[in-house]
């Protein structure tokens, strides 16, 4: 936090400290306007590509049209109530804020006389309009998706969420980077517990700045860094950040990021997704159902078909046909590493390529790991079929996060498997278990409900419960519930 630097008596002192704190002759875009309204010297300073010029255009032929007695008695009062007609304006006494705040958007305007800065928030931003976010896509359902401005993103949350009691808090993080951050929650529902320890966590982040936006402030929030499970939930939907407002839960929204975090979030949180709501409730719980096999698959299916092809004596009867048929140059555990770290290249190279050539990416991975490969000896087809299966698991898990952790759990896993067999991959399972219940988002167990055991919210979970009833909120998100 900057220190205070109280406004200086003199006019020209003020405007040379501003000048030299914003760096007016070091940056072309930071804009200093020496003015003269009604007899009074003036001076304006803002950045450009932040204000909107026709708002300070029309404002400075407002005030060019001031005599000088009609700014008598008061000027600062006749100015800010009368003659700057616009809706967001305020004034600040502090040099050091005042620049701040410049360098986030509103202009400064200094009176010769006056002891307080006008600050006009006649900002705009350099922003894309909303559109349906890539990961989250729905066949049915809204197309606006959040952006990376903070206003627009507030505005969009607001308009699904007319509650009177929803609260868009304000904060500022970042010694330098001074990152806009909303802490936004509906305050007749959230657990104050949850606010305060959000705001708490956030208040005391200090750091030069928040370049990854979220991802910065993920880690200052989680604690547990080499944790790779997620514990906080990302959307780009107005329609599920408000859903989870409704919940309980409490929303960060950062500027510069069109993604929004979600707190808390367990472990099932992260397996949700809007098509299931958008579809019947017989629908929405088949594929809810056809999801949580897909993630199960994705975590186990490669570490079992490699103990089973590996150890017949496990196969029961009529399940002879499991293991490869041509075994390959490689031994199996090899084939399964390989490819693995394959699909990796395959993914970093797919997000590094230019639209135009994506598709000829793919054709090219599908001949060489589909093909020829196979055709070489390096991989057996049966490698290629298993790895398909886990693959489709891990995109059908609706987070990202949470899809890139279930990958690292999965190669731990074949790797103990092909190193200590059963024994070893049982153990590994209940260590892997025992470490999920461990965790905790925030003061809530990251297995609830699971562990602890509460049938009514697993069956919840389980189940995609028609919108008349899904009106309960879960239990640990429902402080104030008066029926609990």
């Amino acid at each position: 936090m900057s220190e205070k630097q109280p406004i200086m008596k003199s006019f020209e002192r003020n405007i040379e400290y501003m000048k030299e704190r914003l760096g007016v002759d070091k940056s072309f875009d930071i804009i200093h306007l020496d003015l003269e309204y009604a007899e009074k010297r003036m001076a304006m300073f803002m950045v450009d590509g932040f204000v909107k010029d026709d708002i300070l255009h029309y404002l400075m032929k407002l005030l060019a049209k001031l005599e000088p007695e009609q700014l008598e008695p008061d000027p600062f009062e006749k100015l800010l109530k009368k003659y700057i007609p616009y809706v967001e304006i305020d004034f600040v006494d502090d040099l050091n804020k005042a620049g701040d705040l410049v360098l986030s958007g509103p202009t400064a305007l200094f009176v010769e006389g006056l002891s307080k800065i006008i600050m006009i928030d006649a900002r705009t931003y350099p922003v894309r309009g909303p559109a349906e976010p890539d990961l989250e896509r729905v066949v049915r359902g809204s197309r606006d998706g959040y952006v990376e401005t903070i206003v627009f993103n507030t505005a969009l949350t607001r308009r699904r969420v007319r509650d009177r009691s929803l609260r868009m808090e304000y904060l500022q993080i970042g010694r330098r980077s001074k990152t806009d951050i909303c802490l936004c929650y509906i305050d007749e529902i959230a657990d104050d517990q949850n606010v305060e320890h959000l705001k708490k966590t956030l208040k005391a982040i200090d750091t030069d700045g928040l370049p990854m936006a979220e991802k910065t402030v993920e880690e200052f929030l989680e604690g547990r860094h080499w944790n790779p499970y997620p514990t906080i939930r990302y959307t780009e939907r107005p329609d599920t950040a408000a859903a989870h407002l409704y919940e309980g839960h409490v929303l960060v929204i950062i500027d510069g990021s069109p993604s929004v975090m979600i707190t808390p979030a367990t472990y099932w949180h992260h397996l949700q997704h809007a098509e299931e709501y958008r579809q019947k409730p017989a629908v929405g719980s088949y594929l809810r159902f056809v999801r949580f096999i897909s993630v199960w698959l994705s975590l186990f299916v490669l570490p079992l078909y490699y103990l089973l092809s590996t150890d017949p004596n496990l196969l029961p009867a009529g399940l002879e046909f499991i293991g490869p048929s041509k075994p390959g140059v490689l031994p199996l555990i090899a084939q399964f590493i390989i490819a693995e770290i394959g699909i990796d290249m395959l993914r970093m190279a797919a997000i590094h390529t230019p639209s135009s050539l994506a598709t000829a990416l793919g054709l090219v991975a599908a001949i060489m790991i589909g093909q020829v490969a196979v055709e070489v000896g390096l991989f057996s087809s049966e490698v290629v079929l298993y790895l398909s299966i886990a693959v489709m698991g891990t995109f059908a898990t609706p987070s990202y996060e949470l899809s890139m952790a279930n990958r690292l759990a999965r190669i731990i896993f074949l790797l103990v498997a092909s190193f200590f067999g059963p024994t070893g991959y049982v153990v590994a399972i209940t260590i892997f278990l025992l470490y999920l219940s461990n965790i905790k988002a925030f003061h809530i167990p990251y297995l609830w409900p699971f562990m602890p055991f509460d049938f009514r919210a697993i069956r919840d979970i389980v189940i995609r419960a028609p919108m008349p009833l899904k009106n309960r909120r879960p239990s640990f998100l429902d402080p104030k519930d008066p029926d609990r």
